[in-house]
């Protein structure tokens, strides 16, 4: 339970940035981040250089991968099978994961939801530059709160 409690503290501030401000501070990547923040603290997938670096690893391999393989296609709930932009948007998603990977691996900032993160900017669902900022400073004020929450003990 107490886990959960600290889960839900994690997201809330940012939670609270996207209600006043509209902009896409919480996306999905954040939720494992949080979890492995509560459950698994001293982890070193949890440590604050792996999980800025991973996710930052990814939003720059999701970038890449979208705007050189799939730039301009957006992903919608009715895109047709077999249409060239489906294929696009497909190969700058495994591109995206398959540089993350090897990006974290080199870097040594392996951090498993950065995997997610490079899915959500390589299919172009935040992929501009200004969004992908917006990812690297929602995961810097969550690790922020991770220290600042276990400085104070919690």
């Amino acid at each position: 339970m107490r886990q959960g409690t600290r889960v839900g503290a994690l997201l809330s501030a940012l939670g609270a940035v996207v209600w006043l401000s509209g902009l896409p501070f919480l996306f999905p990547s954040l939720g494992p981040t949080a979890y492995l923040f509560a459950t698994r603290p001293a982890a070193p997938e949890s440590s604050a250089r792996r999980v800025l670096g991973g996710h930052t690893v990814g939003v720059l391999a999701g970038l890449l991968a979208y705007h050189v393989v799939a730039g301009g296609v957006v992903i919608t709930a009715s895109m047709g099978a077999g249409t060239v932009g489906t294929f696009r948007l497909a190969a700058s998603g495994v591109v995206a994961v398959a540089l993350t990977t090897a990006g974290m691996l080199v870097t040594d900032t392996g951090h498993a939801p950065a995997c997610a993160t490079t899915l959500i900017v390589g299919l172009g669902i935040l992929s501009s530059p200004l969004q992908a900022g917006i990812i690297v400073l929602a995961v810097a004020v969550l690790v922020a709160e991770q220290a600042l929450l276990t400085r104070l003990g919690g």
